[in-house]
Order: C-alpha cells, then structure tokens, then sequence
C-alpha cells in the first residue's frame, strides 16, 4: 500500500467510528450521521478535487489526503479555497496530527 493509500485507510477507518458511510451505503439521513464520496481519479473529472467529499450533521467536508511532508498541488489549492470560501471545511490529512483535527471537528459539529 502506498503512504497516501495507507492514510486514506486511517480515515476511512476514522469516518467509520463516526458512522459516516460510504455514500452509496448511507440509506436516509435518519440511518447514518452523515457519507463520503470518494471520486475516481480517472483523467475526466475535474483538476484538483479533493480525495474524500462527505456530508456530517449538515455540514459540508472534504479531506486531501496526501503521503507525510507533502503538500497539495496548485490545482488542490485552488480547490481547496473554492470549497472554503463557499462555507464547506477542508482538511488536509498527512497523518495522526491532521487527522485528529478532523477528528476534532466531527466532535464538534456531532456535538
């Protein structure tokens, strides 16, 4: 498993204790506390969107994963910005310290 991949585990797993399922499994909103989406990095979507799109107690999310030490790209930025200024939280997870940041975030919103 490559490092981002081993993160993406970290959340997944990290999501999963919150009881936000995978988009496809979420069923109705009174099922599961929120869902993730992951897109496909297939070449036709869209330059930078973030690795993990979600929903969790009416608030919008996304998280960029990215292998320790690095950073998001230019167009990952741009994403990121455009996300932020339209009100949805972004975090980029490299490992257990930014993941426990989301961690506190879904504390705080769920609470």
């Amino acid at each position: 498993m490559t490092p981002e991949g081993k993160i993406k585990a970290l959340v997944k797993a990290l999501l999963a204790k919150y009881d936000i399922r995978p988009a496809k499994d979420a069923g109705t909103f009174s099922e599961a506390a929120g869902w993730y989406f992951m897109p496909g990095g297939t070449g036709y979507g869209t330059k930078g969107i973030p690795d993990i799109l979600g929903h969790y107690r009416c608030r919008f999310w996304a998280i960029e994963t990215k292998a320790p030490g690095k950073e998001p790209t230019g167009f990952q930025a741009l994403q990121i910005a455009a996300i932020r200024c339209s009100g949805g939280a972004v975090f980029v997870v490299d490992g257990e310290e930014s993941l426990e940041k989301f961690e506190e975030w879904v504390k705080t919103e769920g609470g």
